[in-house]
């Protein structure tokens, strides 16, 4: 199944938890460390029903000094405060299904920003990846649309432990995502 066919198929907890690793993978760009999502990861735990999400949304937010800063050149970094800036308040109805879609789109966008060789998709090859036209596409935009397809397939079962199998998945995500960055800025310097 293609990752759009699988978000529309989600139902809204895998859809917070989906947008939520999208953004967990991208926090490199925003300064953040690796344990300022984990509140909202908590929020979204088996059981829970998110009433928590909004108050550590709010923390998660004050915790990211990259939300407030000023736009700058970088477009990644304003892909990614846009992620954070724009998750709803409680992650339920439309909203949450139109925040996971934005942020799958940003994060595969962010990738292709990021990505060592000349990216050479436009925004509209990024969305077709979602279908699964997946020819010529580059390694770490490959390896996003990869983790963010493991994300909803773990979901859509029902054997315990999704979650922490999910996190896990975001979690190596960053960890290469923190890397890229981390070579990126070298560069520049």
């Amino acid at each position: 199944m293609s990752l759009a066919e699988l978000i529309a198929q989600a139902d809204e907890r895998a859809l917070a938890v989906g947008g939520l690793a999208c953004l967990d993978r991208c926090v490199p760009l925003l300064g953040g460390d690796d344990e300022v999502l984990r509140p909202l990861w908590s929020s979204l735990a088996e059981g829970a029903v998110g009433e928590t999400w909004g108050e550590c949304l709010e923390q998660a937010r004050a915790k990211l000094p990259a939300l407030f800063e000023e736009p700058g050149e970088d477009r990644a970094v304003a892909l990614a405060r846009t992620m954070l800036a724009t998750a709803p308040a409680m992650p339920v109805g439309a909203a949450v299904r139109e925040w996971a879609d934005a942020c799958s789109l940003a994060s595969l966008r962010i990738h292709r920003l990021l990505e060592v060789m000349a990216p050479t998709d436009d925004a509209d090859a990024i969305a077709s990846r979602r279908e699964g036209r997946t020819d010529g596409m580059s390694p770490l935009v490959a390896a996003e649309l990869r983790r963010q397809i493991t994300v909803l397939e773990l979901l859509a079962t029902t054997a315990p432990g999704g979650l922490r199998q999910v996190l896990a998945v975001s979690t190596e995500g960053r960890r290469v995502l923190r890397a890229v960055v981390s070579r990126r800025a070298r560069g520049r310097s």
